[in-house]
């Protein structure tokens, strides 16, 4: 057993006038991630912690938060890698509703705006089926796992509300590329003022993507499409 300290942002809107850091002694085992530290500050030292957490297993995002500056996945980060001191703040860009919970209403409302779902160009009444090849395209377009930390390290979508975000772009590529759907649509909703000419090219998304996909990279292959069907 090792003993961490961990540095956490606390704030309550209905009690607190601002945010402030404190402090929890936590021993961990080796292994052991920063989720198993939070579980155990909740458990054993102050349960009025709040956090998100679902799967445990790097699938569902909901402990996506902000770990020693970097934007990482509570459950996939493992302590021993991190030092004796970590520092926890919830992700960015989005209203605390308290601790480490962010209200994810905007990062939603963003992501509807892309219709992420199938607007299928079968006009038959027959199954609209792809080519073995056709689906590989879409690897690296399906995986996201909406966790919003490319949302939270995006500069763009600090400034302006209305900027689709990168995991939104990153699911509106996977239906640009899926020949099943109503391309011209989907390259029109790309191109509004939201979409894709709002992106700066900085890379973070790309930078703190759980799963490794590229949203930067989708997005300036939407450009060019734009480009191709004007």
């Amino acid at each position: 057993m090792k003993n961490y300290t961990f540095k956490i942002l606390k704030f309550n809107p209905e009690k607190d006038k601002k945010a402030a850091f404190m402090e929890y002694r936590v021993p961990l085992r080796e292994g052991s991630t920063v989720l198993d530290g939070l579980f155990y500050i909740h458990k054993y030292i102050d349960s009025s912690l709040a956090f998100r957490f679902s799967c445990r297993g790097s699938v569902c995002g909901s402990c996506a938060m902000n770990i020693n500056d970097g934007h990482r996945l509570a459950c996939e980060t493992q302590v021993e890698k991190l030092g004796s001191n970590i520092k926890i703040r919830p992700i960015s860009h989005l209203p605390v509703i308290k601790d480490l919970v962010v209200d994810m209403e905007r990062f939603w409302v963003n992501y509807e705006e892309i219709k992420p779902y199938l607007i299928s160009n079968n006009m038959e009444d027959r199954e609209n089926i792809i080519s073995p090849a056709e689906r590989k395209k879409l690897d690296g377009l399906i995986e996201c796992i909406l966790c919003g930390l490319c949302f939270s390290a995006c500069p763009v979508t600090s400034l302006d509300k209305d900027y689709y975000g990168p995991a939104a772009l990153l699911k509106l590529g996977r239906f640009v590329e899926d020949k099943r759907d109503r391309y011209k649509e989907r390259v029109n909703i790309g191109g509004a003022r939201e979409g894709v000419w709002r992106c700066r090219n900085v890379f973070n998304c790309q930078e703190v993507c759980p799963k490794n996909l590229s949203p930067a990279k989708t997005i300036n292959r939407m450009r060019l499409k734009i480009f191709n069907i004007k």
